[in-house]
Parts: structure tokens; sequence; C-alpha cells
């Protein structure tokens, strides 16, 4: 084989091995992520009784209601 193509497939074998670390890194950095958002709403929902999914779903109404209003407001109609 000629020394250019040694040089691309070394390069990408390389690129390769880095992508994988780099993935796997991530992937860690997820499960991190969710572990301690697990211990944050753990110790709150059994104190509130489970109140933490009501308090989700009143935010999320809320979002939903300001995402109408800017449509509304996009679309030139007056609330």
């Amino acid at each position: 084989m000629s020394e250019p193509v040694i040089f691309a497939a070394t390069s990408l074998l390389g690129i390769t091995i880095v992508v994988i670390a780099m993935l796997q890194g991530w992937q860690g950095w997820l499960r991190y992520k969710e572990r301690e958002l697990e211990r944050a709403v753990g110790p709150q929902r059994e104190l509130e009784g489970g109140s933490a999914v009501g308090a989700a779903r009143i935010e999320l109404a809320d979002l939903k209601e300001r995402i109408r209003k800017l449509e509304a407001i996009a679309s030139g109609v007056d609330l």
C-alpha cells in the first residue's frame, strides 16, 4: 500500500476512536445529570405526596397558554 492510503486509514481510525470516546463521555454525562435530577425531585415528591406531577402539569398548561398568546401576537390578532 502507498503512504497516503496508510495515512488516511490511520487518521480515520484515530478519528473513529476519538468520536466513540466522546459519545461514551456524553452518555455518561447524561446519566449523571439524570441521576442528579432524580435526587433533586425524589425527596420533594415524597414530601409533597406526588404534587410535583400536578405542578408540572400546571407549568405545562402555562407554557401552552404563553405559546398560544405569542402565536396570536405573531398573526396580528388582539387578545
